[in-house]
């Protein structure tokens, strides 16, 4: 496999120019299906109409970053266990040196050293935009915008392992991998320490955004109907990318896709076949965290919709996760061991519900899941944050 080498570039703290893009403007839209073709459910949920984006927007804003980072450095001690986990990811993982212009998928758990490195890699930058978030320290920005830079301008597309792999598995790659960069990409961009930002050059952040047009245009956007976790991730991806884009249309198709598959993928009862289906304890959690983040991306938005979409069916779902675990279900693949992702944590924030309690106490703090599918450090960034 063709590898290129990265760009690194100085961190230039006067160049960047904070934006606030506050105020969402709510109005009733009639709403619209995906260019997919699926069930006609009510989502219940108001479309709301996106005039402009709060940035940071993506899962942390301004004011969360500085709560919880300011809880550390005043020694919570809470907060200073969850953020361990951020620097326990950094330092068991090594800082790239090079990046690929293809990156190969496969199916199935198939995997190529491409694929577990973007993967790793968009843990990786997260974690350090939080870091130097938490710190101020220029050195872990500068780390950041190498990253986001390493694969902007190097990666080029996505290819299939070998005959056995789905063809459309590099969409769903993307689905995961891309809201991760994403996130980063929006604290390195907007989030300001005493009113300096990171320095992020304005060409490579013109870069960044070809980087997400090719994925978006190219695999995010070309995903079948499945009805399961794909298309819940892949509304979260759009919303997420249209949110850096500040692009309404791209925001409101990602919107429109989670509120055309949520009551399809859970049902009224709470009930998620996705579960029962793929005979594991990891599938029905993609659906139930792509929803919790895409629905807490709305929130900071100013919408809360789909929080509440078709009578709190994201808190239903997890009802039903909750019996999975206690092995009350039709049948049964989760138990007490089995991974808790990390969108549990951003599902209680907002519900607060037992069931939820109980889930995100099993394993907190959280932080990242093996797969290295949807990011993670939820406990230091989520729990028990005020709605900022």
């Amino acid at each position: 496999m063709k590898k290129e080498s990265v760009f690194y570039y100085p961190l230039i703290s006067l160049l960047f120019v904070a934006t606030s893009l506050c105020s969402c403007a709510k109005q009733q839209l009639k709403s619209t299906a995906p260019n997919n073709k699926v069930s006609n459910a009510s989502s219940g949920a108001a479309n709301v109409a996106i005039t402009g984006f709060v940035h940071p927007g993506v899962l942390n804003t301004q004011a969360s970053l500085d709560l919880v980072g300011g809880q550390v450095n005043g020694g919570d001690v809470n907060r200073t266990s969850s953020y361990q986990k951020v620097l326990d990811f950094i330092n068991s993982h090594s800082y790239p040196t090079s990046f690929p212009s293809t990156v190969v998928v496969g199916s199935n758990g198939a995997t190529s050293p491409s694929k577990t490195q973007i993967r790793k890699d968009a843990e990786l930058v997260y974690a350090l935009a939080l870091r130097w978030a938490k710190t101020g320290n220029a050195t872990y920005a500068t780390q950041a915008i190498g990253i986001l830079n390493g694969w902007s301008y190097n990666f080029q597309q996505y290819a299939l392992l070998d005959g056995a792999t789905n063809p459309n598995q590099p969409g769903l790659e993307a689905c995961w991998t891309t809201p991760s960069f994403v996130a980063a990409a929006e604290i390195i961009r907007y989030y300001n320490i005493k009113g300096q930002g990171a320095g992020w050059a304005a060409a490579d952040i013109t870069q960044f955004n070809n980087y997400l047009n090719n994925v978006k245009n190219n695999y995010i956007n070309n995903m079948p109907v499945y009805n399961n976790n794909w298309n819940a991730s892949q509304g979260y991806a759009k919303m997420a990318i249209g949110i850096f884009l500040n692009s309404t249309s791209v925001y409101q198709n990602g919107y429109n896709t989670i509120t055309t598959y949520l009551p399809v993928i859970i049902q009224s009862d709470g009930t998620i076949p996705e579960y029962c289906d793929r005979k594991d304890c990891v599938h029905f959690q993609y659906s139930l965290t792509a929803f919790a983040y895409a629905a807490e991306l709305a929130r900071i938005q100013g919408d809360n919709s789909l929080w509440t979409a078709n009578s709190n069916r994201i808190s239903a779902g997890y009802d039903y996760m909750k019996a999975a675990y206690g092995q009350s279900t039709s049948c049964s693949y989760c138990a007490v061991s089995s991974s808790v992702f990390p969108g549990t944590e951003v599902a209680y924030n907002y519900y607060k519900t037992s069931n939820l309690s109980y889930l995100r106490g099993l394993q907190a703090p959280l932080g990242v899941t093996s797969d290295n599918t949807f990011l993670g450090f939820t406990t230091y960034t989520h729990y028990n944050v005020p709605v900022l």
